[in-house]
């Protein structure tokens, strides 16, 4: 995937951002979801597994994803066994986003691994991955920016949101998240 360059697509006038092949995978992509998944109950997340492996992502097979979840791009998701992106997230995929195993994305999260340059005259879109370490976990209405890691066991609270990195084994709360206290390791029991 190549980002067009804003100056010569004039995209900040509602040029593209990126090539047709690109835009078109995704519109397809669209469609299918919108048809085949984005109605299905929660139990069906074999089916929507198998729909986004279809499009090239990366999805264990126990991992779990809801019907009115939007990804964005499916090539750049990738999930890991038992992770989980609740209903109504979205997964704004411009670049890659990891869920390591057990990694828990709640409801009405944003997952978003793009941005514009402010300071470019044309507005130049940048992208940057989204890590998200085992054990972690994206509370409810929380935003993580591009570029974040979110270290194993951390804790994004509900409402949060973060543009830096998160410690592992560490709760963050706020806008901006801040560090509220430790978490307690769970280093046994299932996945260890």
């Amino acid at each position: 995937m190549s980002i067009l360059d804003a100056k010569t697509t004039k995209s900040l006038e509602g040029g593209p951002s990126f090539d047709l092949r690109h835009r078109l995978l995704r519109a397809v992509w669209n469609i299918c979801w919108l048809l085949l998944a984005s109605w299905t109950p929660p139990p069906l997340h074999p089916w929507r597994r198998c729909l986004l492996r279809l499009f090239g992502a990366k999805i264990s097979s126990t991992a779990r994803i809801f019907g009115s979840t939007t990804v964005w791009y499916p090539p750049n998701l990738e999930m890991g066994e038992h992770a989980v992106i609740g209903w109504r997230t979205l997964c704004y995929s411009m670049d890659r986003i990891i869920l390591e195993d057990y990694a828990i994305v709640s409801q009405c999260s944003f997952l978003l691994a793009g941005t514009h340059d402010i300071d470019d005259p044309n507005f130049q879109l940048k992208t940057k991955p989204i890590h998200i370490g085992r054990r972690a976990w994206v509370a409810a209405c929380a935003i993580v920016g591009p570029g974040v890691t979110i270290g194993e066991g951390a804790v994004l609270g509900g409402g949060g949101v973060a543009f830096k990195d998160l410690e592992p084994w560490t709760v963050y709360a706020g806008n901006p998240a801040r560090k509220v206290r430790l978490r307690k390791r769970s280093d046994t029991g299932a996945g260890s």
